[in-house]
């Protein structure tokens, strides 16, 4: 194959949700369908015990939610499909939101019980703000939720989007037969679930007009069927693929990922809809996935995947060229030339070693530390940055310190690690010496996760004190002077922390405190985040 070739058949897509509307079940059911696992398994099964493939921490399945991104690659019917199963939780928000910078679609799952809910919103904006498509899965069919009309209103009227159903499920409230399909005027009527989802859906096929369908359904569902088609194509939105591709319209499915209802039909009908690798923006220009020259950015990075190696990789989305094992690029932030070695590609913590890759893929590199995220990987000939990554301020705050004294070095590793990741920010307090840090994290959740894998990954019980800051500002003078404690008035009222970059940065409890130093210091710069 050509490399426009390759780059036409893929599909690099993330899957965001509110938690529990269904993310990681419904990437498992695709990886069904998409031969790359052959029994699926329930988060919530507690009959086999089994878990989801994408949720490879131990503490992921202890407490049935993603708290990181995984990263899942298989072939289905031409199409080479990478899937970034995010967290859901509105903690884990950053990674998300540093995920869809890395891919060129989104499938946005509601549930259909609930509806859009909080975080869904949160994440929608971020892909409208991007004009990245938005598939929409309304999960959960299997079970009483509120009517199709209703939800395809809400679609409309909380998140601003217009949608266009591609089926129409047909039945009742929580007992749905089958789905209608538009695009292909036909009926697929699936047999009772046996298996607990675990297996595909055995599924009949009707044309619209077979006198056979409404013996299967009966003549009220079929008669509702028309009325609601009807409706649809009188008063609902017309398809229109460039809507589609500039997110201004959602092509919308009904099913239920825990029964297999209409995951294949879904998985088939995003596959011809969504786009292929799309150009990125760069402090060079546009750069286009046809482009012969090599490039790439890192979105991510994970250590200890494999506790047995206690390794770290860095996560690669691929955007021009055509990547081989061992080539040599140029590094941005180091100005370094560096070879990639050992590249892997993934079903979640399962991986082997390729030796080839293209434009839409996500490739794991051996990571000994050079890495950041956000960082520029190119061709050695074509020099030259992708556009910044956003960065986030922390909200929450704590003092995180080692237990046992003996375990300082696995403590200040396991740290380091952790905040290289962008699990969370790290601060330390002037003049409080080196045994303890200051935390930064979005959300609470994040300090149980990482108590949990600092003990898990590192062996290092640690003392962890909340603190009762929820302000974070990144200081400096307008003119220059260099800001210390001594130089910033009243920052006794809140503490005065340097960031891993020795810049100043003041921690306060309120916005009135914020407003107080602001008043009182009226040559001091603030930011949110830090100073480029």
């Amino acid at each position: 194959m050509t490399l426009i070739d390759e780059i036409k058949r893929r599909r690099t897509f993330a899957i965001i949700s509110h938690p529990d509307a269904g993310k990681t079940t419904l990437t498992e059911k695709l990886l069904l369908y998409g031969g790359a696992i052959h029994l699926a398994g329930s988060i919530k099964s507690r009959k086999t015990q089994r878990h989801a493939v994408s949720d490879w921490m131990e503490i992921e399945k202890q407490r049935g939610i993603s708290v990181t991104s995984s990263v899942l690659q298989f072939d289905y019917d031409g199409c080479r499909i990478n899937i970034l199963d995010t967290p859901g939780h509105q903690d884990f928000s950053e990674d998300t939101y540093r995920t869809l910078m890395a891919v060129d679609s989104a499938v946005m799952i509601i549930d259909a019980a609930k509806g859009v809910e909080a975080q869904t919103k949160k994440l929608f904006k971020v892909c409208r703000e991007r004009h990245i498509p938005i598939f929409t899965f309304v999960n959960k069919l299997d079970r009483y939720g509120k009517i199709p009309l209703d939800l395809m209103d809400e679609l409309e009227n909380v998140l601003g989007i217009r949608a266009y159903p591609m089926n129409w499920p047909i039945g009742i409230d929580g007992k749905y037969l089958g789905v209608y399909d538009r695009e292909k005027n036909r009926v697929e009527l699936f047999a009772e679930d046996t298996t607990h989802g675990q297996k595909e859906r055995v599924s009949e096929i009707f044309a619209s007009d077979d006198p056979e369908l409404v013996k299967r359904i009966g003549q009220e569902n079929f008669d509702a069927l028309q009325e609601d088609l009807m409706l649809l194509d009188e008063a609902g939105e017309t398809f229109d693929k460039a809507k589609i591709d500039a997110g201004e319209l959602t092509p919308t499915f009904f099913g239920s990922a825990m029964t297999n209802f209409g995951v294949q039909n879904f998985l088939e009908e995003y596959l011809r809809l969504a786009p292929p690798p799309a150009p990125r923006l760069s402090d060079d220009g546009i750069i286009e996935p046809e482009d012969e020259k090599f490039s790439a950015f890192v979105f991510k990075i994970q250590a200890n995947m494999n506790p047995a190696h206690r390794d770290r990789l860095a996560f690669i989305r691929i955007c021009s060229g055509k990547f081989e094992r061992n080539m040599n690029v140029w590094h941005a932030p180091s100005d370094k030339l560096i070879k990639l070695a050992q590249p892997q590609q993934f079903l979640a913590q399962d991986r082997q070693i390729i030796d080839e890759a293209f434009p839409g893929d996500i490739v794991g590199l051996f990571d000994p530390g050079i890495f950041g995220i956000g960082d520029t990987i190119t061709d050695v000939n074509h020099k030259f940055k992708f556009e910044d990554f956003p960065t986030f301020p922390p909200e929450k705050f704590a003092r995180v310190q080692a237990k046992d004294t003996m375990k300082r070095k696995q403590f200040a590793k396991g740290i380091e690690q952790l905040t290289q990741e962008g699990a969370i920010q790290l601060f330390n307090q002037v003049g409080a010496g080196t045994e303890s840090y200051v935390v930064g994290t979005v959300g609470t959740l994040q300090f149980e996760v990482l108590q949990y894998r600092l003990k898990s990954e590192y062996n290092v019980d640690v003392l962890l004190t909340m603190l009762p800051f929820e302000v974070a500002r990144w200081l400096k003078f307008s003119d220059g002077t260099k800001v210390t404690p001594a130089s910033l008035r009243g920052a006794d009222r809140g503490m005065f922390v340097l960031d891993r970059d020795e810049n100043p940065v003041l921690l306060l409890e309120n916005e009135w405190s914020l407003g107080w130093i602001t008043d009182n210091n009226p040559k001091l710069e603030m930011n949110a985040t830090p100073y480029r």
